[in-house]
């Protein structure tokens, strides 16, 4: 593979090239946004103040790390603890729920993109009402008691393999999601193919994953890779899931020679920079938010089931998606030029900007969104006074959180972003 493609595969990229955008912006050379780095004193007193009011003063280390496990629980009801205890019954050993879980968390992830702000998934167990990220986590977790990822022929209903999600279609899914007419879900089409793509990933990977390309195999291949019973290497698990999901992403994603980079764009600021005609490939800002979204739940299985800790874990961003590039607008802290807005705005017809996923501007923000979590990270941690959180802390505590709430209480009857995207199931 070409090194220089390969480095934009990687993580270091992520970080490194949205980090040259934030100079450009502290130069005032975006071409989108301004930037008003005096804001991120208000944005950080608001996160550190909703990490606080719900941590604090003397619980900052139950904060969980940002992942999936979370939303499984919304509502207050204990789902992953029920099933744990369900398969305690079954005599299933440690490894095998594991297994189980990262077989669950895999498609729950790979679901997990912007359902739009009119879709509902309706818990008949519970008689709760769900949306958004939750409700996509509640209605994948019910799919998979179903068996909906098992096949028809699996002994085991809980589980999921290669051959029932490489014949996943349209119908299964939006029966699983509830979607109709009436409660319309934004690309269902499109995730639909995304798990279709996910199952010929899986079986072409038996190396890793198995002659049923189970996700669930993963567990016994990164504790075959590492060297230390007790440790884990974040790298193993990126470089596997890299190789695993870049395959299936849409085919109008950007490529390079031939060869497909994934949740990776052309950024015309990056390509205005000095020595930037050396490089054909220095334009390209990467991000692969949803693999590092799946990476981030998966590690916390391993970590809570198998007492394994990992290494390199430093290496992982703040995710580029609309709650947390949502506070920064939100706050104030990056705001649309006036001809960016005015275009934003003769494209959504409305009264909120609206651009594709691969347009310009919305690269450029979530180019920004990355540089500025790892500013806000760094303020929070100088304005706990010793307390240590990781950047997944500060992700799922307070950013994330935090765009959520402004969101809901800027535009109440959407909750939605302060910028929409034209997105296809796949992206945010």
């Amino acid at each position: 593979m070409d090194p220089q493609i390969e480095e934009l595969l990687g993580l270091e990229a992520v970080r490194a090239r949205a980090h040259v955008v934030l100079k450009l912006a502290e130069e005032g050379r975006l071409n989108h946004f301004n930037y008003y780095p005096e804001r991120m004193e208000d944005a950080t007193d608001y996160v550190l103040k909703l990490i606080q009011r719900d941590f604090g003063p003397d619980k900052y280390h139950l904060i969980p790390p940002h992942g999936r496990w979370q939303h499984f629980e919304v509502g207050g009801v204990p789902r992953i603890a029920t099933l744990l205890a369900e398969w305690d019954e079954e005599k299933c050993d440690t490894t095998e729920k594991t297994r189980r879980l990262i077989d669950l968390f895999f498609v729950s992830v790979l679901l997990d993109a912007g359902a739009g702000d009119f879709w509902k998934f309706n818990e008949s167990q519970t008689g709760l009402t769900l949306n958004r990220s939750e409700g996509i986590a509640v209605a994948a977790l019910h799919m998979f008691l179903n068996g909906d990822f098992a096949g028809k022929g699996s002994s085991v209903k809980h589980t999921a393999n290669g051959d029932a999600l490489r014949n996943i279609n349209v119908d299964i899914l939006s029966h699983g999601l509830q979607v109709d007419d009436g409660n319309p879900m934004i690309g269902v089409a499109a995730r639909a193919d995304i798990l279709r793509k996910l199952g010929e990933s899986l079986v072409n990977l038996k190396d890793i994953f198995g002659p049923s390309g189970r996700p669930g195999n993963l567990v016994d291949y990164l504790i075959s890779k590492s060297n230390d019973s007790g440790k884990l290497d974040y790298k193993d698990l990126w470089n596997v899931l890299q190789r695993l999901l870049i395959p299936i992403w849409p085919s109008d994603r950007t490529h390079l020679n031939g060869q497909p980079i994934g949740d990776a764009w052309p950024l015309r600021a990056l390509s205005q920079q000095a020595g930037s005609e050396s490089n054909p490939y220095s334009n390209i800002q990467p991000f692969h938010k949803l693999t590092q979204w799946l990476a981030y739940s998966l590690m916390v299985p391993f970590s809570r089931l198998l007492s394994v800790s990992w290494s390199n874990t430093e290496l992982g961003t703040g995710l580029p998606e609309y709650r947390n590039g949502g506070l920064l607008v939100d706050m104030g802290v990056l705001e649309l030029k006036p001809e960016s807005l005015q275009r934003g705005l003769s494209l959504s017809g409305g009264s909120l900007p609206s651009f594709g996923a691969g347009d310009d501007e919305i690269v450029e923000w979530r180019a920004m969104t990355v540089a500025l979590l790892d500013v806000l990270h760094t303020k929070i941690l100088a304005r706990l006074d010793g307390v240590q959180l990781s950047l997944p802390q500060v992700l799922e505590a307070g950013s994330w959180k935090a765009g959520r709430e402004l969101a809901a209480a800027k535009r109440p009857e959407t909750k939605c972003s302060p910028i929409l995207n034209f997105g296809d199931g796949t992206l945010f």
